[in-house]
């Protein structure tokens, strides 16, 4: 399962920043998570409990936030909701040609929420994503 990739290069990024910050603890983490990405929220939830063991992010909690997949026409300039399973012809013109992905494939960090010390939150947003 790929989850457990993803929510292993989460943690991993997560908690270097994190203590680069000087943090004690995660308490949050939240991810942006496409509609065509092809990750099952439950599973990664699942996998990022496993993966933060032994880390700071050890009893963090893990917020997806659902993208929806949006594309729009190139010729004809309609945007739509492509749904599942994608349909990626314009409800405008009819054409299949041209058409460009505006959302849906997102698989990234937003935020985290951090504890550096006593009675001491910050919230760091973006982590940018490592390809």
């Amino acid at each position: 399962m790929h989850e457990m990739s993803i929510a292993m290069a989460v943690v991993a990024q997560v908690e270097e920043a994190a203590r680069a910050g000087g943090a004690r603890a995660v308490g949050e983490v939240r991810l942006q998570v496409g509609e065509l990405a092809g990750v099952v929220p439950d599973a990664l939830a699942f996998c990022f409990e496993l993966a933060c063991a032994g880390t700071v992010l050890e009893g963090a909690a893990l917020v997806t936030d659902a993208v929806p997949a949006r594309a729009r026409c190139l010729p004809c300039a309609t945007a739509w909701a492509v749904g599942m399973p994608p349909d990626l012809c314009c409800p405008g013109c009819g054409s299949a040609a041209g058409t460009e992905l505006l959302s849906g494939r997102e698989l990234q960090i937003a935020a985290v929420t951090w504890e550096d010390g006593p009675d001491c939150v910050r919230v760091r947003e973006p982590i940018p994503e490592e390809r």
